[in-house]
C-alpha cells in the first residue's frame, strides 16, 4: 500500500476513494455502509470493524491485511495466534509486560491504552448513574398494597412519643420532628405542568407547603402535612421504611431519587375524586398513608363504640375529636367498609366491614 509515513487510516481511505474518483455516497453504496459513517472514517471519528476495512480495501484496490493493522486492529488470525501464544507463555507474560512498558519505543502504545481504559471508565460510570436513576424511579413507582401502607404508618406510630388520653388527636410535628424532617411554608410559583402543592427537599430534609394553594390562608389541616409525610417515607426515602428507629444513620448512606419530589394534588382534592389513573397512584398511596396515620384502625374501633355511623351529627363529633376533615373522615369510613354514601347523596349506609 503505497502511503507515506504517519498517514492515520482515515487519510489513506480518503486519498485512495479520491483516486478511484469515488464520491462518499458511492463509496459507502459498495462498501454497504452510511456515507455519514464514511464520512466519519475518513475524519478518523469511528473505529471500522475489520469487514468493512475489508471491504473498503476490496473496492480501493489496497492491502487488507496493512490497512486491518493502520487502524490499529488485529485480524482474526493474530488474535488466535495471540492468544495461544499467552497460554503457552503464561508464566513469561508478566515479565513480558515489563519490558514492553520500559521500552520507550512503546509509550504511545501504552498511553493509547490508558486512554482507552480512561474511557471506558468514564462510560462505566456513567452507565452506572443512569442505572441507579432507573432504579430509583422503579422504587418511586413501585406499588404498595394497603397493607403495607397502614404497616408503615403503624410501625411510626409506636414509637412518636403520644400522650395517652380519650381524645386522641395525632400531632403530625411530632411525627415530622421523630423524622427529623423539618416543615415550612413558602410561595411555589407553578411550572410548566402546572400547579404545585408542595415539594420535598430529600437532601435537606424539608417539606415545603405552598401557602399559596387555595385554602390555605383558611387552614392548612393535619391531612395536608400528613399527606407530604406518606410521600416521605414511601417514594422519598423508602429506606427509613424499614429501620426507622435508625432513620438519620440510614439516610446518610442511602441512596435517593433524585433532591426534589413535586406534589400537585391537596388532600381534600383527593378526598373527593377516585384516583384510577396511574399518574395519581403516587398521591392515592400517600393519602392513604396519612388517613392510616391520623386515624388508626384501633382509634376508630373505639370512637365508633356507643355511636351511629350513619348519623352526620356523630361524624361530626369522631372529625373534631380526630382533628381531621369532614372528607378525609368520609374517605376513610368507606374505605374500611364500614359506610357507604352514594354519589351525589346526602344518605349514609351501613357498610359490611
Amino acid at each position: 500500500m503505497d502511503k507515506q509515513e504517519g498517514q492515520s487510516f482515515g487519510t489513506v481511505i480518503w486519498q485512495a476513494r479520491r483516486q478511484k474518483r469515488l464520491s462518499q455516497r458511492e463509496l459507502a453504496v459498495k462498501v454497504g455502509v452510511d456515507y455519514t459513517y464514511l464520512s466519519k472514517l475518513e475524519n478518523d471519528h469511528v473505529e471500522p470493524s475489520e469487514k468493512v476495512i475489508r471491504s473498503l480495501a476490496k473496492h480501493l484496490e489496497l492491502n487488507a491485511e496493512e490497512l486491518i493493522y493502520l487502524a490499529g486492529r488485529m485480524t482474526e488470525h493474530d488474535t488466535e495466534a495471540l492468544e495461544e501464544m499467552v497460554r503457552a507463555n503464561y508464566k513469561e507474560m508478566p515479565a513480558l509486560f515489563r519490558r514492553v512498558r520500559e521500552n520507550p519505543g512503546m509509550d504511545s502504545f501504552v498511553e493509547a491504552r490508558e486512554e482507552q481504559l480512561a474511557k471506558l471508565q468514564k462510560e462505566n460510570a456513567t452507565l452506572k448513574a443512569k442505572i441507579s436513576e432507573l432504579e430509583g424511579k422503579l422504587r418511586s413507582y413501585r406499588f404498595f398494597s394497603k397493607s403495607e401502607i397502614e404497616r408503615c404508618a403503624n410501625k411510626i406510630l409506636q414509637q412518636v412519643p403520644a400522650k395517652k388520653q380519650s381524645n386522641w388527636s395525632l400531632n403530625v410535628n411530632s411525627v415530622s420532628d421523630f423524622l427529623e424532617i423539618h416543615v415550612c411554608y413558602h410561595i411555589i410559583p407553578p411550572d410548566e405542568e402546572g400547579p404545585i402543592v408542595a415539594k420535598i427537599l430529600h437532601q435537606e430534609r424539608a417539606i415545603i407547603i405552598n401557602e399559596d394553594v387555595a385554602g390555605f390562608h383558611k387552614k392548612i389541616d393535619s391531612s395536608t402535612i400528613a399527606h407530604e409525610i406518606g410521600h416521605w417515607v414511601l417514594h422519598v426515602n423508602q429506606h427509613e421504611i424499614e429501620t426507622l428507629s435508625k432513620q438519620r444513620k440510614i439516610s446518610e448512606n442511602s441512596e435517593n431519587n433524585g433532591n426534589i419530589f413535586l406534589c400537585r394534588l391537596a388532600s381534600e382534592q383527593l378526598d373527593r375524586y377516585s384516583l384510577n389513573n396511574q399518574e395519581n397512584r403516587l398521591e392515592w398511596q400517600a393519602q392513604y398513608f396519612a388517613s392510616c396515620l391520623l386515624m388508626p384502625h384501633c382509634v376508630l374501633e373505639e370512637k365508633r363504640k356507643m355511636r351511629d355511623l350513619t348519623k352526620w351529627s356523630h361524624l361530626y363529633a369522631i372529625r373534631d375529636e380526630l382533628g381531621v376533615t369532614l372528607s378525609h373522615l368520609i374517605a376513610r369510613l368507606q374505605d374500611l367498609d364500614w359506610i357507604y354514601i352514594p354519589n351525589g347523596s346526602r344518605q349514609i349506609y351501613q357498610g359490611k366491614g
